[in-house]
């Protein structure tokens, strides 16, 4: 079974900056789709961030694109994901997660297989 541990999260004033990362216990294959999400309390899980085609194709969802970029690194087995500018509305429990189908790619990820357990990421100010 594969697993995902995120990290990287903190307390961050708004305008800072920081980097995700997601780290799998196997190797992730290329054909596979990769997202990251995010949930605040009293709000549903959002999906914020796709990659996929071999990493060739990323998405992003309208509140954080320019500020977000998803990417990955197969040597490292790593999904990371730069937040940058942020905001106070960007505080939330995020989570990474992956699958074989492109339902992965869904407003929920309800799709995707494997989950991380989150990394929590709060902004102030």
């Amino acid at each position: 079974q594969v697993k995902l541990v995120e990290s990287g999260g903190g307390s961050v004033q708004a305008g800072g900056s920081l980097k995700l990362s997601c780290v799998s216990s196997e190797n992730i294959p290329s054909n596979y789709y990769m997202g990251w999400f995010r949930q605040a309390p009293g709000k549903e899980r959002e999906g914020i961030a796709y990659i996929y085609n071999n990493a060739e194709l990323t998405y992003y969802d309208d509140s954080v694109k320019g500020r977000f970029t998803i990417s990955l690194d197969n040597a490292k087995r790593t999904i990371y994901l730069h937040m940058n500018s942020l905001k106070v509305e960007d505080t939330a429990m995020y989570y990474c997660a992956a699958g074989a189908s492109n339902r992965c790619l869904s407003v929920n990820g309800g799709g995707c297989d494997y989950w991380g357990q989150g990394t929590q990421v709060t902004v102030s100010s």
